[in-house]
């Protein structure tokens, strides 16, 4: 019985290990794409223990009638699925500001306008890690709000290529 123990801890500490990802120290790059507009992040990831990162986005939003800039922070969480395929999830907020044009429909004839605002993030992806020092990634990042104008949720889509150091 202790010899079958002994074999089954063995195998599955294997197991455990074998699927252990080590996350790169540092990568900066950019993730574009958004929900409402076209929107471009200034991205940048930082490894906390082996599995584990911060994420850093400043981010330029655009849309029809309105242009915003957001910052966004999210702890991530990395699992390996199979060599340099990882997925990932994420939990996390920021912080905002958007500028209203003034004929922006159903706002009927007020001057320009501008708001700062909150939101909570959640976030999952995939991303591939090369050999060369290079990851990209496609997340959604869903997004409440918390303003006047920026009330509600947003499903932010985004590819990511970034730069590991």
């Amino acid at each position: 019985m202790k010899k079958t123990l002994l074999i089954l801890g063995i195998a599955f500490s294997t197991a455990f290990m074998t699927n252990a990802q080590t996350v790169s120290e540092n990568a900066i790059g950019i993730r574009a794409g958004d929900g409402d507009g076209f929107g471009t992040e200034i991205s940048y990831q930082r490894a906390l223990s082996d599995n584990n990162r911060l994420e850093i986005d400043l981010g330029y939003e655009d849309g029809d009638n309105f242009d915003g800039f957001k910052a966004t922070g999210l702890y991530q969480w990395i699992w390996n699925i199979e060599g340099g395929f990882n997925w990932y999830a994420g939990a996390g907020g920021g912080l905002g500001t958007v500028s209203l044009d003034d004929d922006f429909p159903g706002r009927g004839n007020f001057d320009d306008d501008s708001e700062t605002f909150l939101f909570g993030a959640a976030q999952v992806g995939i991303e591939y890690n090369f050999d060369i020092p290079l990851l990209i990634s496609l997340d959604v990042r869903p997004e409440f709000y918390f303003g006047d104008f920026r009330d509600g949720n947003d499903l932010d889509i985004a590819l990511g290529l970034r730069y590991q150091f």
